[in-house]
């Protein structure tokens, strides 16, 4: 099976589990509260359906435009757009009979089905897989900078021990790269100084204009030999396993970051490397480095190989079924937490972030291109976070807008006019086409420059 297909297998998939269950947060208050539901679609039926079937009162069905899903409440205006039945006097059973504080629930239900089922699935992760992470205080010499002008942008250099972001402690390693996206000041520690600087307020911009060098952050890589390869100019030499290079010609080479370039400068040349052994011991040894500036060993990229040599530490936390539960709640706040910065900074232009809104090929990129579960789900919690907190907007034609007027009415006591709601609802249709538009644009440009 083609990586794009298993691609968009996930990616429908996902889709397909967060437009169902979200709008069955609207039906089912919907038919608590005895409102008529007329269609229960996923995808919109503009047209014509791929399927229908009336049961009761209600049509369910799949539309072919995959843009999202719906639920038709009676004697309420949406993106139908079915005006005519409002003016008709209003049914007992229909949405507009109902008082606001029910009308506010039913609303309310798709995004807090959204969120519960975010919550739900971080959970099950924290149950199922646990956790595994590289603490970050754990990198004794630091980090790699891998694009230098990048680097140079935020201050940080090869070496720099990133302590915290917005003054919140770096725990996972892991984590710091989108810290560093969504924050604001960053402070590290250099030749044991510690220093805080702000964080330019248009770095993200600067990664996105640069995609291919927006990972500038690593682990700094150990050279550890793993064996001498076939062929090598050095068979002879006593390179061992795990062997750990400590300096070139005196000069420190202990990472990749330090012994490229001292090697780069004495290519086909015979220099003296340090080794030190598993036993601690420190060997001099005379090897010739190629044309290649290669010296003809593998070496070891695991992070068990670096955990080994004491340069990193992996923690693995298990945890029980009631440990999973705060695990997974706390996982999903800081999700949430996470994406709402991003969505403060997309709003901010001198960010530049709205450079980087993505669509549906965005969106389908999140998947890998090999069928991996945990992956699947984690990404699924965060698309229901983020389609949450994007219904949530105070924009009509979504949920948000609605609310809005909802909690209008009950400060008030005065219901907006069925006109009213249906220009709003005209005017939000047009200002989320244009964010769709937008969005799927940013999407083709990247494809388009990518070439």
């Amino acid at each position: 099976m083609s990586p794009l297909l298993i691609k968009t297998i996930q990616f429908f998939l996902s889709l397909s589990l967060l437009i169902v269950l979200h709008e069955l947060g609207h039906f089912i208050p919907a038919k608590l509260f005895k409102t008529r539901v007329e269609k229960f679609y996923l995808f919109f039926d503009v047209k014509f359906s791929l399927f229908k079937k009336k049961i009761g009162e209600t049509v369910y069905g799949i539309g072919w435009l995959p843009l999202g899903g719906y639920v038709k409440i009676a004697g309420m205006i949406d993106e139908s757009m079915d005006t005519e039945a409002m003016k008709e006097e209003p049914k007992e059973w229909e949405f507009r009979s109902k008082p606001a504080w029910q009308r506010l629930i039913i609303m309310l239900g798709g995004v807090t089905v959204n969120f519960i089922l975010a919550l739900v699935i971080y959970i099950g992760m924290a149950f199922v897989y646990g956790e595994q992470f590289i603490p970050a205080d754990s990198l004794k010499d630091g980090v790699h900078v891998v694009e230098k002008e990048i680097g140079d942008k935020i201050g940080i250099q090869t070496g720099d021990k990133i302590l915290a972001v917005d003054g919140n402690k770096i725990e996972d390693f892991q984590s710091v790269y989108m810290e560093i996206i969504n924050g604001n000041t960053i402070t590290i520690e250099r030749d044991g100084k510690v220093i805080e600087q702000e964080i330019p307020v248009d770095f993200i911009s600067t990664l996105i204009d640069d995609m291919d060098k927006a990972r500038f952050l690593s682990l700094r890589r150990p050279f550890i030999v793993k064996e001498v390869a076939p062929g090598s100019p050095n068979m002879g030499v006593d390179l061992r396993e795990y062997d750990l290079l400590m300096a070139i010609n005196s000069k420190p080479a202990t990472y990749m970051d330090q012994a490229v370039p001292l090697l780069e400068a004495n290519k086909g040349k015979e220099v003296t490397i340090t080794v030190k052994r598993l036993n601690g011991d420190l060997q001099d040894l005379k090897v010739k480095v190629n044309d290649e500036a290669k010296i003809g060993v593998a070496i070891a990229t695991s992070i068990e190989d670096y955990e080994k040599l004491g340069f990193y530490r992996i923690e693995t936390k298990n945890y029980t079924f009631l440990e999973s539960i705060p695990a997974g709640i706390n996982k999903g706040v800081s999700t949430l937490t996470g994406y709402l910065k991003q969505l403060k900074k997309i709003f901010n232009p001198d960010t530049g972030a709205y450079k980087g809104v993505g669509g549906f090929a965005a969106i389908g990129g999140l998947f890998p291109d090999a069928w991996n579960w945990e992956v699947f789900w984690s990404t699924t919690a965060f698309l229901s976070i983020m389609l949450a907190v994007l219904n949530l907007l105070p924009i009509p034609a979504l949920d948000g807008g609605h609310v809005m007027f909802l909690l209008y009415e009950i400060v008030t006591g005065r219901k907006p006019s069925d006109k009213f709601l249906e220009y709003a609802q005209m005017v939000g249709f047009f200002l989320l086409l244009a964010l769709i538009l937008f969005a799927n644009g940013n999407d083709l440009y990247r494809w388009l420059t990518d070439k």
